[in-house]
């Protein structure tokens, strides 16, 4: 539990080890938080300092699974020139060209370690209260809680189907 009362669970974060001083962090893990009032949320103290890239701020946008997605903005900026290099004449590029960048939020961590989910993509992925923050590598996913819990058991689920081909000979 932290100082403001909100249930943290156990998450891990790190510095990619092949990249040098520059290497874009890499975070996995779940933490279990709450939006306050306002829509802010306490970014767990082990994640501040490498999610938000020495004062560099943060990139909040929506994906299409309903959830939003949380990067550092060195993470960020790639992304988007990527998904800007893309056609434009192609409806399928431009539409998500609209969904993600046009979705994109800088926020920045105020001195408590909070950031602001401003209220469209509060609205977005259906947040309430209750929370959760999903490490995905070089970012994070945002969930409204029922949503996570429904997701995580469609995953466990597999819908009753095959796992996919590229998960032949997989093993963890």
């Amino acid at each position: 539990m932290s100082a403001d009362g909100v249930a943290t669970d156990d998450a891990r974060g790190g510095r990619a080890r092949n990249g040098g001083a520059d290497a874009l962090p890499v975070f996995r893990g779940l933490s279990r938080l709450a939006l306050d009032a306002k829509g802010r949320l306490a970014v767990p103290t082990r994640h501040r300092e490498a999610l938000d890239g020495n004062g560099a701020g943060l990139v909040v946008t929506v994906d299409p699974s309903q959830c939003l997605l949380v990067y550092p903005r060195a993470a960020w900026e790639p992304i988007q020139a990527r998904l800007m290099g893309l056609s434009s004449f192609d409806p399928r590029m431009r539409g998500l060209q609209r969904l993600i960048v046009g979705h994109a939020d800088d926020v920045e961590l105020d001195a408590a370690g909070r950031i602001l989910i401003p209220p469209p993509l509060r609205q977005y992925a259906r947040l309430d209260k209750h929370v959760v923050l999903v490490g995905q590598g070089h970012r994070f996913e945002l969930w409204d809680e029922a949503a996570w819990q429904a997701q995580t058991a469609q995953v466990i689920a597999f819908g009753g189907s095959p796992l996919p081909s590229e998960l032949d000979g997989f093993s963890l």
